[in-house]
């Protein structure tokens, strides 16, 4: 089959790659400038993409969609949260056939919206972080006691005077920070989460949903991250897939009806043991590495879905590989 990648500078795009051209696929890589990352990934063909998604998703979607013309695509795989709502909000400029592995519009979007799984997440079984919702940068703030804390605004990216820009999450140690964070967002970041900070092992839920059912799923814990107080993980392991991590993961992703993959990050708390949610991305994750050298080819095993394909699984992969 034929594969576009997008955003080929990222870890997950990079070993996407490999894992399709590794399967006999043909890939195309497109990134803002080449080389990149995955594009210099022995079996693929780069692709130069002039526009950005977030300042044009439309005009983003069309490029793309030309490409897809040109090369005769059959899935298109995009690979960050502006490129993949650019796609979903413009899915109808893409030719019929070429299959896009995603949710609709609307459930990715209630996915991406952090206000709105912290209410679902609680029902599925997850622990929840203590929360303040504010609604503007005025409400007021809690006691000194709360903190540490994270400021989360309820979107990872918003649109500010038609521009579309991320807004990320900021450790804030106490009212002071607190503050400043919150006057540095822009309005459409509102509502913000406050999150006190919970003590606790980063682990993560990842899986494939197709057609209702379960394909694949996996788990990994982070054992270092950048930085070290809390951020991206740099060093990680696989795993066993324990009932109080996959079981609320299995009925979140179901209460979504989730299609494609997903990646549920989570703290196993110190004080308790339970498993607290973080927030969900309804995309690859910087971490999928490990997860085909554990034995679960998610890239692949998406790919065979989206070409109709009844797929299952492995029912089991390498626990501890690192």
């Amino acid at each position: 089959m034929r594969i576009l990648v997008t955003d080929g500078n990222e870890r997950a795009a990079l070993a996407a790659v490999r894992s399709l051209v590794h399967a006999g696929h043909s890939v195309v890589v497109c990134t803002p400038a080449r080389p990149s990352l995955a594009g210099v990934s022995r079996g693929a063909r780069s692709r130069r993409l002039t526009t950005d998604p977030l300042a044009d998703p439309a005009a983003y979607a069309a490029e793309l969609s030309g490409i897809a013309r040109e090369d005769s695509i059959d899935v298109l795989l995009p690979m960050t949260d502006p490129s993949v709502e650019a796609v979903l909000e413009h899915r109808d400029a893409f030719p019929s056939g070429t299959a896009i592995p995603l949710p609709d519009l609307a459930t990715y979007r209630a996915a991406s919206d952090k206000a709105h799984i912290m209410a679902l997440a609680e029902q599925s079984g997850f622990g929840v972080p203590e929360t303040r919702l504010f609604a503007t940068a005025a409400d007021p703030l809690p006691d000194a006691a709360f903190f540490p804390a994270v400021v989360k605004p309820h979107r990872s990216v918003v649109s500010v005077r038609g521009v579309r820009r991320k807004a990320g999450v900021t450790p804030v140690g106490d009212l002071a920070a607190c503050r400043r964070a919150l006057a540095a967002l822009p309005a459409a970041a509102f509502p913000v989460l406050l999150q006190r900070h919970v003590s606790g092992v980063g682990e993560g839920f990842f899986a494939l949903r197709w057609g209702g059912r379960m394909v694949a799923t996996f788990a990994h814990r982070r054992l270092r991250e950048k930085p070290p107080s809390g951020g991206v993980s740099v060093y990680r392991e696989s795993i066993a897939l324990a009932e109080g991590l996959a079981g609320p993961g299995a009925r979140l992703l179901e209460m979504l009806d989730w299609t494609g993959v997903a990646m549920i990050e989570c703290k196993r708390e110190e004080s308790t043991g339970r498993q607290v949610i973080m927030e969900i991305n309804g995309r690859f994750w910087g971490s999928l590495q490990l997860a085909i050298d554990a034995g679960v080819d998610f890239p692949s095993l998406l790919v065979r879905c989206a070409a109709g394909e009844t797929v299952l699984g492995p029912r089991e992969y390498r626990v501890g590989v690192r």
